[in-house]
């Protein structure tokens, strides 16, 4: 006579509607798919990085989860120095130009110049606007890692450069020159770089310079929607009408580099 095997019943559970697994990685169903992208998609993110450099997607998956996410404009700017900007900028283009084409949310093509050396910074902008780069972002002096002193101070004083990325300890006189420049001085969302943001609002809103709120994002879950980005942004010391502010600065370059 063959063993009997009892089979324990399990129930059915349903995959969740919105959200992250344990992995950071998304679970969604398809058919909520098209409803939440149409009613959440009003994020802008001007700094994420793909695994061009040292992010976990592909630049085309990074996307599409910024999709689902909620995003309607959404910047590739991978870390660049003089070994590898050319390849970036034009894998950059590339992927924007195929997906601006279906329409569903917009890729910029940029980079992010990184831990060059301060005099370099203005000739390597120019280089990134000259490969057709439309937004270029510095990494800044961030708390987190020993970028060369006079980094700040060299980007907010180039006209090529858009956005200096979590500037850590910046210092009144650079906050001053990105204001004359119209660079834009980063609120950002990533763990350690945020540490300094109640320094970079204060120094900003004091010389009048403008703020825009980023993720840096390096993996999906790090993507955030416009909640959360007014969250980070009132953590950082902006009041209500700051805040808003800070978001409408993200429409606004959004605009100028897709011109």
């Amino acid at each position: 006579m063959g063993l009997l095997l009892t089979i324990p019943f399990i129930p059915f559970i349903p995959v969740k509607q919105y959200g992250y697994d344990a992995d950071g990685f998304g679970v969604w169903t398809h058919e909520n798919n098209q409803k939440l992208i149409k009613d959440t998609a009003n994020m802008i993110d001007l700094h994420t990085h793909t695994f061009a450099s040292d992010g976990v997607l592909v630049p085309s998956e990074l996307i599409r989860r910024a999709l689902v996410a909620g995003y309607r404009a959404i910047a590739l700017t991978d870390h660049a120095d003089e070994s590898n900007i050319e390849e970036l900028v034009e894998k950059a283009i590339l992927t924007a130009d195929a997906w601006n084409e279906q329409g569903s949310i917009h890729v910029v093509p940029g980079i992010e110049i990184t831990h060059v050396p301060p005099e370099k910074i203005a000739p390597m902008a120019a280089l990134a606007r000259d490969l057709g780069a439309r937004l270029v972002v510095v990494h800044g002096e961030t708390i987190t890692e020993p970028v060369a002193p006079g980094t700040n101070s060299a980007a907010v004083a180039c006209h090529d450069v858009d956005i200096l990325a979590h500037p850590g300890l910046i210092s009144s006189s650079d906050a001053k020159s990105a204001a004359e420049n119209d660079v834009y001085l980063e609120i950002s969302a990533r763990k350690g770089h945020a540490m300094a943001n109640g320094r970079v609002a204060f120094e900003a809103l004091t010389a009048d310079a403008k703020l825009i709120l980023n993720t840096d994002a390096h993996a999906p879950e790090d993507l955030i929607d416009v909640d959360w980005a007014r969250t980070v942004l009132e953590a950082a010391g902006l009041n209500e009408e700051e805040v808003e502010t800070a978001l409408k600065n993200s429409e606004e370059l959004l605009m100028a580099v897709t011109d």
